[in-house]
């Protein structure tokens, strides 16, 4: 076995972010490609010598094959242990909580989340640091830097490490450890929620259907909703990861779980459903024929947070992404915590929890975790709500209806135009930002603005400031429309356009959301000219 130093030529890689790098795989199966990307993580980290690393996916088309890279890379460049998922696999939040719990300096997650698997899908890779979360700017750009000046990687020639038990072995002077994936995660759940309250609400005949979308959430389902807290087998469906998730887009949403919403919509339906999605550290909470928005489950689990044991003393405030609707700050409000707007990307949440300023996070994108690692987790949203479900004895829709009476509706929903042409798109936002001084105080649509502005973000904790974050739109009532581009696609520009309404009286609780936002949809077509200038006449998707 030796180590070889193998000539390669810079890369014009995408920008890492929080999201890391994410192309096609056949992008990534380009000879060096993976390579140089590995090459320049490692070479930003400097001296690995006696350090861990944790490294684990979730499961998709490649993930075994770029993990015997890595393993072969680390151990040239004198990482002394590497902890890897049995299989290769590891959630998203179980990295962060392995790399939390074993004292790692830092961890490789390779998921392209949400987006489709397979030989025609997508891949991706990323750098969680010490915390457990996702690498801040100053090393993404540092990563950034290094794909286009290196000239050569360095790589091991020992043969495969078996991934498929759980054993230790050495590669190189380097220690592989293979570990249970679920062990660590599970642990730490146990510990937050009252998981003695759950079984007996198991046991008392409650039913559920948890979807793993054929993702890597499905062994955490397992192990810990049928294993530990006795529901049924067959709670969980598409509990097998897939490398190309069954052909499906495990993305939790009514549109792409269409299988889970049927079933909570027909007669005779379990009193609770959820989903995750391709890496796990997404959910969407459904009940009896309706669907829980990220934004309502993020003020509710807020509203109610005491009834689990690791959130019994109170949270200490709440975070949301901008775009997010502004239901968790009348939470807050009511609660007398702060509640901070962010732009989006988990790693702003980061810096809040790491200050000890935040309990709670959320995305609209349904992302919502807490403090207890640093990424959003679907399971820990899906067992917080089982939480509230035994400790109240209450349905989905009694806790949705007490919680809008209480603190009133905050209609919202996100429009997708997925796979714009890029230059039609930025165009679309550039037009848009030039409108924004001369919108203050116009009437629009029965509506008369109050704010028009592009977000920008001064964090509290560390001073840095983050612009062009979304274009916001706010109405003298409260009512928002917000435009971003997404950098989660790897094909073209995806439009999210974001719509909020509120609405304080319970009479008009039960409108259409669309039908509520309607209104909002014309004003927002009609500013931003995105029919007309990237050609769509309809979104994508709808959520």
């Amino acid at each position: 076995m030796t180590i070889q130093t193998v000539a390669t030529k810079p890369f014009a890689g995408q920008r890492p972010g929080t999201s890391g790098l994410r192309k096609k795989v056949t992008e990534f199966q380009q000879p060096g490609y993976l390579e140089n990307f590995v090459e320049a993580i490692f070479q930003t980290l400097g001296n690995l010598s006696g350090r861990t690393l944790v490294l684990g996916g979730d499961g998709r088309f490649f993930n075994r094959n770029a993990i015997q890279t890595i393993l072969h890379m680390a151990a040239a460049h004198g990482v002394a242990r590497m902890l890897v998922g049995r299989g290769g696999i590891l959630s998203t939040p179980a990295v962060s909580c392995v790399i939390r719990k074993r004292a790692a300096f830092g961890g490789i997650v390779l998921s392209a989340s949400h987006n489709p698997g397979g030989p025609d899908g997508d891949f991706g890779i990323k750098y969680n640091i010490e915390n457990g979360g996702p690498a801040p700017e100053k090393i993404t750009e540092a990563i950034f830097a290094n794909t286009q000046a290196i000239s050569s990687y360095r790589i091991s020639d020992a043969p495969a490490v078996d991934l498929d038990d759980v054993k230790i072995t050495t590669l190189e002077a380097m220690q592989v450890e293979v570990i249970d994936p679920v062990a660590d995660y599970a642990e730490l759940m146990g510990r937050l929620f009252d998981f003695d309250a759950i079984r007996a609400l198991f046991a008392r005949g409650f039913t559920m259907k948890f979807d793993g979308m054929s993702a890597v959430s499905g062994p955490y389902a397992r192990a810990i909703l049928e294993g530990m807290l006795g529901a049924p087998a067959g709670t969980v469906i598409n509990g097998e990861p897939l490398e190309d998730f069954g052909g499906h887009h495990p993305d939790p949403n009514p549109v792409n779980a269409a299988e889970l919403i049927a079933l909570m919509s027909a007669p005779g339906a379990p009193d609770f459903g959820a989903a995750s999605d391709g890496d796990a550290d997404r959910n969407m909470i459904v009940g009896r024929s309706i669907a829980v928005t990220p934004s309502d489950s993020l003020a509710i689990i807020a509203a109610n947070a005491r009834v689990a044991p690791g959130y019994a003393a109170g949270i200490k405030g709440i975070a949301r992404s901008m775009p997010t609707s502004r239901a968790a700050d009348r939470v807050a409000e009511a609660l007398g915590i702060d509640c901070f707007e962010t732009p989006t990307g988990w790693k702003y949440f980061g810096n809040l929890m790491d200050a000890g300023l935040v309990t709670l996070c959320g995305e609209e994108s349904y992302g919502t975790g807490s403090d207890h690692v640093r990424e959003k987790d679907g399971l820990w949203a899906v067992l917080f709500w089982l939480n509230m479900l035994a400790s109240t004895g209450k349905s989905v829709e009694q806790l949705v209806g007490e919680h809008w009476a209480r603190f009133g509706r905050n209609y919202y929903s996100r429009h997708d135009y997925e796979a714009v042409d890029a230059t039609a798109a930025d165009a679309m936002m550039a037009a848009l930002r030039e409108k924004l001084p001369n919108l203050a105080g116009q009437a629009l649509g029965g509506f008369r603005v109050a704010q028009a502005d592009d977000f920008v973000y001064t964090d509290p904790v560390d001073k840095s400031i983050a612009s062009r974050q979304g274009v916001r739109i706010i109405m003298t009532d409260g009512s928002r429309i917000v435009f971003r581009l997404s950098g989660t696609g790897t094909e073209g520009a995806t439009i999210r356009v974001y719509l909020e309404r509120y609405e304080a009286d319970p009479s008009r609780h039960a409108l259409d959301t669309q039908q509520a936002l309607s209104g909002l949809v014309a004003i927002a077509d009609g500013v931003s000219e995105l029919h007309q200038r990237t050609g769509r006449q309809a979104p994508s998707v709808i959520t």
